[in-house]
């Protein structure tokens, strides 16, 4: 028995995919709360939020929103997982690199986290307990008739 929990041979197996799920919930729920404090916040933050793209403050403000909130959703309960996650990956990525670039790792420490925590899910994919998961289960079931 304990051989199987220090060796496992399916990384799909139904206990790493109740991890991912719990990864899933976890980050995505933590990252839309700070998309909703930027949402409610809108007015005050839309002409003083960074515009590293050169799309103006609001937009900017609103694509980070976009990614944090509606992303985070997708994410969460893995609805075009992939799909999703690129928005929260560029918006971590800018923060890190663009926004914060200058400041103390202190300061940017939190977007490496998620950075790092959200590539390295978008490659081990959302797990068996995602809408993705059923969508291609089905797809390839109505594929096979």
């Amino acid at each position: 028995m304990i051989y199987r929990f220090l060796f496992p041979l399916k990384p799909d197996s139904t206990g790493a995919s109740l991890f991912l799920l719990a990864l899933r919930i976890f980050f995505g729920v933590l990252l839309m709360s700070h998309g909703i404090q930027k949402w409610s916040n809108f007015q005050e933050m839309s002409a003083t939020f960074p515009d590293p793209l050169g799309v103006g403050s609001p937009l900017s403000l609103g694509l980070a929103i976009f990614g944090e909130m509606v992303c985070s959703m997708g994410f969460i309960i893995g609805l075009l997982y992939r799909l999703a996650m690129l928005p929260m990956i560029f918006t971590m990525g800018m923060a890190f690199f663009v926004i914060h670039g200058n400041d103390p790792f202190s300061v940017k420490e939190l977007a490496l986290v998620y950075l790092v925590v959200f590539i390295l899910m978008y490659i081990s994919g959302p797990g068996k307990f995602s809408v993705d998961y059923v969508l291609g289960k089905e797809l390839r079931r109505r594929k096979k008739e």
